[in-house]
């Protein structure tokens, strides 16, 4: 497990690059923090560090935002949050995202957990203060 602390926006993007190097060539990224920790932010700024393009926004009501990068590499940002069960996931076709080969960035995982491939991207962020997060991750 490695950690690293975020005592600010201003250090996004150095805390973007570091979960780029963490996560090697793994694709599905699950990001386990509450409410207002700052999950879609850090997400916005992992897109940006891997050039991708869109309207880097929360898919909270969409459940699902699509963006794309260079040479057609596509990425999917998830919100589970609304969902009410792992048919409701399955309807919104999970399994083809997941298995897509492109970066699926996934708030609130634990709903998919059983269809989730080994392997994953673990992210968990706490609110240590106003400003500063703690990210740990494996």
């Amino acid at each position: 497990m490695q950690e690293f602390t975020l005592p600010g926006t201003a250090y996004l993007e150095a805390a973007a690059g570091a979960l780029i190097k963490a996560a090697g060539n793994r694709k599905i990224w699950l990001f386990d923090a509450p409410m207002g920790a700052g999950k879609t932010t850090l997400i916005q700024a992992v897109c940006k560090a891997l050039r991708l393009q869109g309207a880097f926004s929360s898919p909270t009501y969409s459940i699902v935002n699509e963006y794309h990068g260079p040479g057609g590499q596509a990425a999917y940002h998830m919100d589970l949050y609304r969902l009410k069960g792992l048919d409701e996931a399955l309807d919104i076709g999970i399994e083809e995202y997941l298995y897509s080969g492109a970066y699926c960035f996934i708030e609130w995982p634990g709903l998919i957990e059983p269809l989730l491939p080994d392997g994953c991207f673990r992210i968990k962020m706490t609110i240590e203060s106003d400003s500063e997060r703690k990210i740990l991750f494996l």
